[in-house]
């Protein structure tokens, strides 16, 4: 075996050095004897030379197989002119890590000078190979292990292990590399090993790591706080002076627990974020302010706080040392003052700052940069030396210039103003007042501005404005709609009076007809202003409003036509809703044909369902809708659009942007109605050119064990809105009708009496309670108007029900039912029957209900 290792190494520094066995004797030996066979053949006689010639082939046939065959197999390689290289050599035996080449077998074919002195051999004979030296070592034989068998597999590893060391002697550490060179059939053919000894690098790093964990230590226990936070304003280093201060665990710093806006109480974090520098520039800023603890206590400290900027402007990591003023003795009363003055300054709830002569801010407290920082974004210099002018926006500045000038000539009553802040969006806004300061530079302060923002203000002062508008038009809408009924029934129970006097083959009967057609589309009408009002009477159920839309499909497709491809997308679980459903079908189907006008030549109308949790109900950026559960319904056409100007009046009664002749103008105002008296919300968004979306939120429903409301007995409605019809509309009985128009009540209660009914008529409530004592015990049904003089019909219902608790009763109203129905006594029982009404519906509902 020893002569076998020997022989091996011997192999691998021919190799190395580049050198090739070969002889010349033996090719000049092989020379001479083909010539002499040439020779030879020349001497024998033709016959006999041809069978010479075939032996003589045949064995060099032989001797070339029998070559190729040695050398595939590696018996025979041809000599080359090989050039040793002693420098290599030299560099890899003077080498101070210790390098050891095996063979595929794991044979040690060279090892250098120091991977002998590494594993105490004494020659090349003594080598072995790394994995059989610590191979006894617990401790690194696993690392070994992942060494040998990624030289197995012709990959490179490196692994760093630590061997103890021998009695007496100190452990050490130990890198060791693997490098496999060449392949062949995918297993290396030989592999170079590398040993470093790396106990004094180790022991450098070590004494590096605890001098930094001193250094740590020392500024973690310093007597001042110390914080660090990066660009986005995390919280990246807090020492435990601060964190004591602070009464905070250190193990939230550094993992995105904790914020600067956590620490900073009020509107201090603008100040340290505000800071601007030009590229490559240091900033320091000493300031002033409260921090806040985790209980929420307010801490004065002096904040030395110091923020490196990169190249492109932007702010690096601070560096900034907290000095806590809560701890002075008090024997400094100037400072305690100044103290004193610089926590009411930068916790002010308005935004301050003084300004010279020319606007420049010349110094601001916090809520200042707040609010300096938030309209002008994205520039890297600081609050002061930046002019006032560009926070307003361009139609206010010479308001503000003209303010400034006021207060720098000393000019003491300057009326506070409004202006619009320039952020862009130009909904922002604000309210100043500036006032002078007395200074004897003539380049120092000379104006300090106060400013209050009234973003939020003026958004509720327009919200309540539309709002009162609205009321007030829904209130005349919903006057007018009554009065139009009263006039609308007398108008129909005539034409069925003059309907039933005539024949179909009389003249006059097609002209009946179109009276009462008319009537019809102007009850229809009115109907529409009520909704806008939101004094129609509902008829509230629990629904599953994706069911509803899918049985509205085929209706919305045939009204929308054929240019308008209809897309419908549903949400999954849909939460119920309590809603009409007739008068939810009324919203979709106006809201789809308001789409429809709006695209002309065609277009797509999508209706989409989902799910608004509470808390997603704020990203829709409505401020009138409070949080809380919806599920939303949207409408989104591809057509013209709606310009800015018309979007606000959009749901107004009778404004309309179709022609003459072509709308009423009360499509958008009855959706909104409908939409408001189911108590949800309704919203528009749009751009000229890219169509319009419309967005219902209506509230979640979640039942109740039992939900309170007086039972309310009405006729069953068909699908064209009309009460059942009763076979017989005939009937007995006394009637009590109470009606302050005399001409409806007139034909009323001429209908009745054609039915078979005694009637008793009663001009308001005064009269009919007389009535009802005149003739106690006889009168079964009361038909009574609700809005009546000296007693409405609340008032009457309960009067009679004293003097006759059994006694039947129905409303007839052009309001909702909804709107008496909560000033009646709890669990009033009453039939309703809303105006206009013809004599058929009030002689079915009479006789079911009687």
């Amino acid at each position: 075996m020893a002569l076998q290792d020997v022989s091996d190494r011997q192999e691998f520094s021919r190799i190395e050095s580049g050198q090739r066995d070969g002889s010349v004797g033996l090719v000049l030996v092989v020379a001479l004897l083909l010539v002499a066979a040439a020779i030879g053949l020349v001497f024998i006689g033709r016959d006999q030379a041809a069978t010479y010639i075939l032996i003589l082939l045949a064995a060099l046939a032989v001797v070339g197989v029998f070559s190729l065959f040695a050398g595939a197999a590696g018996i025979l390689r041809l000599a080359g002119n090989g050039v040793t290289n002693p420098l290599l050599k030299a560099v890899v035996e003077m080498a101070h890590d210790g390098i050891v080449v095996t063979d595929p077998r794991g044979r040690v074919v060279y090892a250098n000078a120091a991977y002998l002195s590494l594993i105490n051999a004494g020659d090349e004979t003594e080598a072995r190979p790394v994995e059989r030296v610590f191979v006894g070592d617990p401790d690194i034989s696993e690392a070994v292990y992942r060494l040998v068998k990624a030289a197995r597999e012709g990959r490179r590893l490196q692994e760093e292990v630590r061997v103890p060391g021998s009695a007496g002697e100190p452990a050490r550490w130990l890198r060791f590399r693997v490098r496999p060179l060449g392949e062949k059939g995918g297993e290396a053919l030989t592999t170079v090993w590398s040993v470093a000894d790396i106990t004094r690098d180790r022991e450098r790093q070590e004494n590096i790591f605890q001098e930094l964990q001193h250094a740590i230590d020392y500024l973690d226990h310093a007597p001042a706080g110390f914080f660090s936070v990066n660009g986005t304003g995390e919280l990246v280093y807090l020492n435990a002076t601060l964190a004591t201060w602070l009464d905070y665990d250190l193990a939230q710093v550094g993992s995105g627990g904790l914020k600067l806006q956590d620490l900073v109480s009020g509107d201090g974090a603008a100040l340290l974020t505000t800071l601007g520098a030009g590229p490559g520039d240091v900033k320091t800023e000493v300031l002033d302010l409260d921090l806040r603890t985790r209980s929420g206590r307010p801490l004065p400290v002096r904040l030395f706080h110091k923020v490196a900027f990169a190249a492109d402007g932007s702010p690096g990591a601070s560096r900034t040392l907290v000095l806590n003023r809560a701890r002075d003795d008090g024997s400094d009363p100037q400072r305690a003052a100044e103290v004193r003055f610089m926590r009411f300054f930068n916790s002010a709830p308005m935004a301050i700052a003084t300004l010279d002569r020319e606007g420049r801010v010349m110094r601001s407290n916090a809520p200042f940069a707040r609010f300096h920082h938030g309209v002008v974004k994205g520039e890297a210099a600081p609050t002061e030396g930046r002019s006032i002018l560009q926070v307003v926006a361009e139609r206010d500045r010479a308001a503000v210039a003209a303010a400034v000038a006021k207060a720098a000539e000393g000019e003491g009553d300057i009326q506070p103003f409004d202006v619009t802040l320039s952020d862009g969006a130009g909904d922002r806004s604000a309210r100043l007042f500036v006032s002078a300061v007395e200074s004897s530079e003539p380049e120092g302060e000379a104006a300090i501005v106060y400013a209050i923002e009234t973003t939020e203000q003026r958004a509720l002062e327009e919200q309540f404005a539309q709002s009162q508008k609205m009321q007030a038009v829904g209130q005349l809408a919903g006057g007018i709609a009554h009065d139009f009924n009263n006039v609308l029934s007398a108008i129909m129970m005539a034409t069925d009076f003059l309907l039933s006097a005539h024949r179909p083959t009389d003249p006059s009967f097609q002209d009946i007809m179109q009276i009462k057609q008319n009537a019809n589309r102007a009850a229809s009408l009115v109907r529409q202003l009520l909704a806008f009002s939101r004094r129609q009477t509902m008829r509230p159920q629990v629904l599953g409003l994706g069911d509803v839309l899918s049985a509205l499909t085929m209706l919305l497709r045939r009204l929308i036509g054929e240019k308008v491809q209809l897309e419908l997308t549903h949400g999954r679980d849909l939460w119920p809703v309590k809603v009409d459903l007739s008068q939810f079908e009324q919203v979709i189907v106006n809201l789809a044909v308001n789409a429809r006008d709006a695209m002309p030549d065609g277009g797509t109308l999508t209706v989409r369902t989902m799910n608004v949790p509470a808390a997603d109900s704020a990203r829709f950026g409505r401020k009138a809708m409070p949080a809380a559960d919806y599920v939303m319904v949207e409408i989104a056409d591809t057509g013209t659009g709606i310009p800015p100007e018309l979007m606000e009046k959009i749901f107004e009664p009778f404004f309309s942007t179709k022609e003459v002749g072509k709308g009423t103008g009360l499509g958008l105002s009855t959706v909104y109605g409908i939409v408001k008296q189911t108590d949800g919300f309704i919203f528009l968004d749009s751009e000229v050119g890219k169509g319009a979306t419309f967005r219902v939120f209506l509230p979640r429903h979640v039942a109740t064990a039992a939900e309170a409301g007086p039972t309310v007995a009405a006729p069953a409605l068909v699908p064209d809105g009309q009460p059942k019809a009763s076979a017989d509309l005939t009937g007995q009985g006394t009637i009590l009708l109470v009606e302050d128009e005399e001409g409806l009540r007139g034909l009323n209660a001429r209908g009745l009496a054609s039915r078979g009914y005694t009637v008793l008529e009663a001009g308001n409530g005064v009269e009919a309670i007389e009535m009802l004592e005149q003739h106690s015990g006889e009168i079964d049904l009361v038909v009574s108007d609700v809005v009546m003089p000296e007693m409405d019909g609340p008032t009457l219902l309960r009067e009679m029900r004293k003097r006759d608790p059994d006694l039947k009763i129905v409303f007839v109203s052009g309001y909702a039912e909804d709107a008496f129905a909560k000033n009646l006594p709890e669990g009033g029982q009453f039939a309703f029957l809303a105006k206009p009404f013809t004599l058929k519906q009030l002689s079915v509902v009479v006789k079911e209900t009687i």
